[in-house]
């Protein structure tokens, strides 16, 4: 097998064990995102399996006396020496490069906006409780009891009727 090819079929290897499909699958939420994600993962299975053993072998060698013996040495030797002078030039990998460094800001990127959309999670779930034990209380709750739970709305309140503004 050539370098580059050996190359792309480890490097599909290595990929296909970095990747957390399960994880993956866990956050989908509707069954056609199931369906497409399904799709993907078969599709990168058998594109795996094709780089590993299509591409992972070397390729048997030519037994050129066999065909000395049944055609005859000159039409052989002469296809013996064009295939002896092909050179197969070699994969020169001119796109990671350019590309790694913005992947890597991406990656810290994806990195900072998920520690941002863990702290709003967190601080909404938060809302969230203070808004259900509030309409748990709601028919008997005061307002003393309400604006003590939300100090800025009693200023506001307080500030208003001291300005003599009543919404109108």
């Amino acid at each position: 097998m050539s370098g580059a090819g050996k190359k792309v079929a480890d490097f599909a290897f290595k990929a296909s064990k970095t990747i957390d499909w399960e994880g993956m699958a866990k956050v989908l939420v509707s069954d056609e995102a199931r369906k497409e994600f399904s799709s993907l993962r078969r599709a990168f299975d058998e594109v795996n399996t094709q780089l590993q053993t299509k591409f992972s072998q070397e390729p048997e060698p030519i037994d050129w006396e066999l065909y000395r013996k049944s055609i005859g040495s000159g039409i052989v030797d002469m296809y013996k020496e064009a295939y002896d002078s092909i050179e197969i030039p070699k994969y020169v990998d001119k796109v990671t490069p350019e590309y790694k460094p913005k992947f890597d800001a991406l990656l810290v990127e994806l990195k900072e906006a998920e520690q941002k959309s863990l702290k709003e999670s967190e601080r909404l779930e938060k809302e969230i409780v203070d808004v259900q034990e509030i309409s748990k209380k709601l028919s008997t709750m005061t307002a003393d009891e309400y604006f003590e739970k939300h100090p800025e709305l009693k200023k506001k309140f307080d500030d208003e009727i001291r300005n003599d503004y009543w919404g109108y």
